[in-house]
């Protein structure tokens, strides 16, 4: 012990307080590691319960908006339960992916992290599905245009994610790269913070559209608002009708 002093003790100055330092780096990020691992989880479980109670109750409400036919409802409710099931997987790793004492571990999360964010398929449930539904519900342009505003928050994460992690994506989440010591390098040293960054993003935009939710389930549940739905549901059918008998050859 005392030659291994002996030996750090006569280097350059420069070189010991490089040393020093970076074994105090070391030591606080593993130390906080150890105490975000214990008060994390005690500070997300409200947020927990509370994800878990909202997904169960969306999904009735959307299987509810479907047995009676109003699209509306249907493609607003699907929609709120598209990013919940996304938040609720992100929250299942996302604190594994800060504080596991494991690296690979914590590699592991923050990947799973990134893949819920790049393969959201966005324009199959926001699209012009959800145009036509305000549309069709006759919904406030201001409700338009705050539901407008969380998607576009959302979209911009996940082309953040897209854009800065698509190699990552592709080598260490699908391991599609055949240069396993690039896949081994990427994965060792991945940014779990700047990944929990962009998630912080998707979860604002998620939070912004769950907050103009239920001005857009009012709105869309009004009575005039649900006869709408009905009249689009009954000239969509009539349009579909038409369709089909001109399709039917003349004898």
């Amino acid at each position: 012990m005392t030659i291994e002093q002996k030996k750090l003790l006569q280097q350059e100055p420069r070189l010991i307080e490089r040393y020093v330092r970076l074994l105090i780096y070391r030591n606080a990020r593993r130390a906080s590691r150890f105490i975000m691992r214990r008060v994390l989880p005690l500070k997300e479980r409200e947020r927990e319960k509370a994800i878990a109670s909202t997904l169960a109750e969306y999904a009735k409400q959307t299987a509810k908006s479907r047995r009676y036919n109003f699209e509306s409802s249907a493609v607003l409710f699907n929609l709120a339960l598209f990013f919940l099931i996304a938040d609720r997987d992100i929250q299942a790793v996302k604190i594994d992916a800060l504080t596991h004492p494991d690296p690979w571990k914590r590699s592991l999360c923050a990947r799973i992290i990134l893949l819920t964010i790049h393969e959201l398929d966005m324009d199959k449930v926001a699209g012009g599905k959800l145009r036509a539904a305000l549309a069709n519900a006759g919904v406030t342009e201001e409700a338009k245009r705050q539901a407008t505003q969380a998607l576009r928050t959302i979209r911009s994460a996940q082309q953040r994610a897209q854009k800065q992690f698509t190699f990552l994506r592709n080598a260490t989440i699908a391991h599609r790269d055949p240069d396993a010591l690039l896949q081994y390098s990427s994965i060792v040293q991945i940014n779990e913070l700047e990944v929990l960054r962009i998630s912080g993003e998707f979860y604002e935009g998620t939070r912004l559209f769950l907050d103009v939710l239920p001005k857009l389930v009012i709105q869309v549940g009004t009575l005039p608002g649900l006869f709408k739905q009905l009249r689009a549901r009954s000239n969509m059918n009539a349009d579909n009708h038409n369709t089909q008998e001109a399709d039917i050859p003349a004898d």
